[in-house]
């Protein structure tokens, strides 16, 4: 049986919540499990209903997106917190993925790709798809904003082989399986042998992880 993705929708706008929610209970493997119009009952709704997903407005009353990203995280690790905004805000992103954000999309974007994004975030992958995403991704990394926990690997690019450096340079470019196996003319389940060692080489938990390691470490590009 497929795994059902267990949403939580908070934005201040009803009509907005209303057009998620209608979606998203059209499609067979996700649920709408709660509703939050502001930044503290996202928090609270997603303590009590522990969702695997969070698609979470930024600018919100009483608390904003970004608080209750950290609150919910500081509490429940496990839950995946996708940004959902109007705004393409360069300080928006980095901050979102200091407050531990696994993506970040535009209102405006098609509803295929949002609904594509959840299902990636859920698989353990960022979304980090705006024009300003992959620029404020590296300048979070270098930051003094809170570190991504990972392994402590020291010159990690010699625990990679060169094909896993190609795949991992192709994951940081936010590209899919299919993606990286045609442009390195290799199989798809060779793509995911190569994920599948990499994560355990740098000692990470997901994709995301990888990534920000690799980019932190001086990896990749």
């Amino acid at each position: 049986m497929k795994d059902v993705i267990r949403i939580v929708l908070a934005d201040d706008q009803l009509f907005v919540r209303q057009g998620l929610k209608y979606i998203i209970d059209s499609q067979s493997d996700m649920e709408c499990v709660g509703e939050a119009s502001d930044g503290n009952e996202a928090y609270h709704i997603s303590m009590k209903m522990n969702p695997d997903i969070v698609l979470m407005d930024i600018q919100m009353p009483h608390s904003s997106g970004l608080e209750a990203t950290q609150k919910i995280l500081h509490d429940n690790s496990k839950i995946k917190i996708v940004l959902l905004t109007t705004f393409d805000v360069q300080t928006y992103v980095i901050e979102g993925i200091r407050a531990g954000a696994v993506g970040y999309l535009l209102k405006d974007t098609d509803m295929k790709e949002i609904l594509e994004g959840i299902r990636w975030a859920f698989q353990g992958n960022a979304i980090f798809r705006t024009p300003t995403a992959s620029k404020a991704l590296a300048e979070a990394i270098y930051s003094d904003g809170k570190p991504i926990q990972s392994g402590q690997v020291t010159n990690s690019s010699d625990l990679l082989t060169e094909r896993e450096l190609n795949v991992l340079q192709q994951m940081s470019y936010g590209r899919r399986n299919s993606e990286i196996a045609e442009i390195l003319y290799i199989s798809q389940g060779t793509v995911k042998t190569h994920i599948h060692r990499i994560l355990q080489k740098l000692e990470v938990e997901d994709r995301t992880q990888a990534v920000v390691l690799a980019i932190r470490t001086g990896m990749v590009e």
